[in-house]
Parts: C-alpha cells; structure tokens; sequence
C-alpha cells in the first residue's frame, strides 16, 4: 500500500515537473527579452545623445552584467530545456539533488563570461556606433573565425553532448546526489554548451551586444543547431553565411552600418 502510494506521488512530482519546468524556462526567456531590449533601448538613447557619461551610468559593470544574465537566459534556456526538463524529472523522483544547484552551475559559467565581454563592449560600443573601418573589419574577421569554428571537430563534439542530454546524464550523473555534486554537473554541462556557442557569443559582441536582431537570429540558430534532427548541418550552413558576410565586411567595411 505504502509503495503504491510512493509510486503514485512520484509519477505525480514527475507529472508536474514535465509541464512546469519548460513553463518556468519560457517565463525565465521572456523576462530575458523584455530586459534586453529595455538595455537596448537605454544604449541606444545614450549613443544618438552622444554622452558617454550616460552610457556608462546605464551600463557599469554591474548592470552590464545584469544585462548579460538576461541576453545568455533569452537566448539559452529555450536550448537547454531538453537537459533541463530531463534534470527535472530525476531530481522530483529524489534521485539527485534539488534542480537549482544543477541550473545555478550552468548560469554560472555563462555570467564568469560578462567580464571579458563587459571589456569588449566598452572598446567597441562607440567604434560600431559610428562604423569606423577598423570596427567594421574586426566584425568580418571575428565572422569568418566563427564560421572556421562552426567546421571544427571540437565544435561537433561539443554540440553532440549538447543533443544527448541521455548521454550526458549517463556519463557525468554519478555523484549529483549531493548540491555540489549537481553543481559541478551544471558547470561542465555549461562548459560544454560554450564550447558550442562561444563563437557564437564573439558575433554578438563584434556586431553590437545588445543588437536585437542578431540576439535575436542567433538564439535562433543556437535552438535549431541543439534540438532539431537537422542541427548539424544547420551550423554547417550557418558557417558558409558568416564567412560570406565576414569577407564582405573585411573588403567594405562601411557594410558594417547596415548589419547594425
């Protein structure tokens, strides 16, 4: 009787983190976009303004990493939902620990990533704004590095782990009972995801961080690449399209304005 009533509260738990978890993921990606492009909206008024001093007040370091957090949850988690869900499900059965160690290890490697691209921006934030050629070139050069990357074994390792989340639970779920132990699985799951995405990153920062439709695109291309049959090949394809755009940039780089 007692293992008919478990058995019922656990199909139950698991009933319930099936719906709520890509519930809370969606919620989790609209709060993400609604903050981006609020972020959007405040660069862009401070660069038309011309004041530097305003575009620093809205974006310190701080703030700017806020602002990251919310770009990497807007475009992330909807790709991450299949590993997520699947996390979910394990920790309602009591099997690992409580599924905010495991998300709170993967936001980790994706916010220790803000500062070099709180850096970035701050070189590139007026440059872009105002196409200097250098901008422009810098932008083709970091599109053909990306679409060099799309193509390399590394970059397929990582993307397959991404597409297995059976796999990967078979592999690195030994020891997640504990919260550390979920920690650090969320942290290599995070590592591996960069290993897919950071080109990718790198784009978004070339063309202008807070460009929603590039944001936009890209999380676009990063949900096709980790969870549709055709995925592989879409990075394939998706490398021919940014070494054309890349070799166009390099030879003009005044293209540059109308990309951004």
């Amino acid at each position: 009787m007692h293992a008919e009533v478990a058995e019922r509260a656990e199909r139950s738990a698991g009933s319930g983190v099936r719906f709520a978890t890509p519930a809370v993921l969606v919620a989790l990606a609209a709060v993400g976009w609604w903050w981006s492009v609020r972020m959007a909206e405040d660069m862009s008024g401070s660069m038309s303004t011309g004041m530097d001093a305003m575009g620093t007040e809205a974006l310190g370091l701080a703030a700017f990493l806020v602002a990251w957090l919310a770009m990497m949850t807007a475009m992330m988690f909807p790709a991450v939902a299949p590993v997520v869900k699947l996390y979910g499900r394990a920790a309602a059965a009591g099997r690992v620990a409580p599924l905010p160690f495991f998300v709170a290890g993967y936001i980790a490697v994706w916010t220790s990533i803000g500062l070099p691209a709180f850096l970035a921006w701050r070189v590139l934030m007026d440059p872009i704004a105002e196409a200097r050629p250098w901008a422009g070139r810098l932008a083709g050069a970091v599109l053909v590095a990306a679409a060099v990357w799309q193509l390399t074994p590394l970059k397929s390792m990582c993307l397959r782990h991404c597409r297995s989340p059976i796999s990967f639970f078979l592999r690195f779920g030994a020891r997640v009972t504990r919260p550390l132990g979920a920690l650090r699985m969320g942290v290599t799951h995070g590592l591996f995801c960069l290993g897919c995405c950071w080109a990718l990153m790198a784009v978004l920062v070339a063309v202008g961080t807070m460009n929603l439709a590039w944001m936009a695109g890209l999380a676009l291309l990063i949900l096709v690449e980790k969870n549709a049959p055709f995925g592989e090949r879409a990075a394939q394809v998706a490398a021919i399209a940014f070494v054309a755009l890349g070799v166009a940039l390099i030879l003009r780089p005044d293209t540059l304005t109308s990309i951004t």
